[in-house]
């Protein structure tokens, strides 16, 4: 009997650097085997309207881009289709337009000089349900985060405070996004559902006053990040 044909990872690529596109389009499917890169798009418009129609499984979404920009595309497609992973590609480690990228449900953030087979490992790991960002900028946006604040090794009063509001439950699950994990990956770590985690993750909003994604990331102290 022949081999299964293994299923293709189904890519679309948002950025209106048309250049950039085309080759790293070409790039992507001249290494893997593994990648189909179904369309390209030039605007947020086009990613949403292109997306709706080929239901990628991951899209390659730049920020900043005219007439729509990556943004408010991830924002809407997260809405209307939110099995989809969108992992951001910038130019830049510290731009501003990736904390609300992330905050409407980016799966990670990797940077335009990105080797390409680390592009590919990182779409790879997106696809089977890890978040993943670029270490140099989420160090940039976590140190924004906490600029002005006590930045030790020690536990703040303010997470110590925050530590006694939050049930066992919570605080486990609010190591787990210190760690960048997605709401699929840590439903997958601790044996629950996505909806429970988004659930958790609300009230875990509520009690800390916040609906910052990475805000919740900074309050954990570095050497507690990974354990509860």
């Amino acid at each position: 009997m022949a081999a299964a044909v293994k299923k293709k990872i189904k890519i679309l690529i948002a950025d209106d650097q048309a250049l950039f596109a085309d080759n790293l389009k070409l790039t992507l499917e001249t290494l893997s085997n593994e990648i189909n890169v179904v369309g390209i798009a030039a605007n947020g418009i086009k990613a949403v309207t292109i997306a709706e129609k080929l239901r990628p499984d991951i899209i390659l979404m730049d920020v900043r881009m005219p007439e729509m920009d990556g943004v408010e595309a991830i924002k809407i497609l997260h809405k209307k289709l939110p099995e989809i992973k969108i992992l951001v590609i910038s130019t830049f480690p510290d731009d501003s337009y990736i904390k609300d990228a992330i905050c409407y449900g980016a799966c990670g953030y990797i940077l335009k000089n990105t080797r390409t087979r680390e592009v590919i490992a990182s779409i790879q790991a997106i696809y089977n349900g890890l978040s993943l960002f670029s270490p140099l900028a989420l160090e940039k946006l976590l140190h924004k985060e906490s600029a002005g604040q006590e930045n030790d090794e020690n536990e703040s009063d303010e997470y110590l405070e925050i530590k006694n509001r939050l049930k066992k439950r919570e605080r486990e699950i609010l190591t787990l996004v210190a760690q960048g994990y997605s709401n699929q990956k840590i439903a997958d770590t601790l044996y629950i559902s996505e909806p429970t985690v988004r659930n958790y993750i609300s009230a875990i909003y509520t009690k800390v006053g916040t609906s910052n994604r990475l805000q919740l990331m900074s309050l954990v102290p570095k050497k507690n990040a990974g354990k509860e």
